[in-house]
């Protein structure tokens, strides 16, 4: 396993998390599929998506992986008018990370950050480690007061 920047900001700071690794498959960089990879509820594995308001700028959340994010919400708990993603093509410069290994530990800059709310009824939720292919474990409270978050009402409502 490799340790990567979001691990070594971690144990820098003396918080307990585990990792977990999953094997990628380049055609499939879901979070759906690294759940199904570790095994775990894909309520429990978060996304990384990187957004830009119109006023507040850079912005990330952190929602489930079958989850889908709901821009009013995520604009209102950001309170900007109006947010939108980023481009692929800017998630490298912008966050120093790539697709499928975007952590919201470790990016270039501390952007305000935001966890969908549901993140509270694990007693651990996996994010990217910021490499595909690894997971850091964490509890969701740990996760919100390191990286100097939000816990939000994120996405659309999920029926089953």
């Amino acid at each position: 396993m490799v340790k990567t920047n979001a691990m070594r900001m971690l144990d820098k700071a003396k918080i307990e998390y585990r990792t977990k690794e999953y094997e990628v498959d380049e055609n499939d960089l879901s979070g759906s599929h690294a759940a199904d990879m570790m095994g775990v509820d894909h309520g429990s594995v978060f996304k990384t998506l990187v957004l830009k308001g119109e006023k507040m700028g850079y912005l990330v959340c952190c929602i489930p992986v079958d989850a889908e994010l709901d821009l009013k919400k995520t604009a209102r708990a950001a309170g900007d008018k109006k947010v939108e993603m980023i481009h692929m093509k800017d998630l490298l410069a912008v966050t120093g990370y790539i697709r499928g290994g975007c952590s919201p530990i470790g990016m270039k800059k501390q952007f305000p950050t935001f966890v969908e709310e549901s993140a509270v009824l694990y007693d651990e939720i996996a994010i990217s480690a910021g490499l595909r292919g690894q997971q850091i474990l964490i509890s969701p409270q740990t996760l919100v007061t390191f990286i100097r978050g939000k816990f939000a009402s994120l996405t659309f409502e999920q029926f089953t």
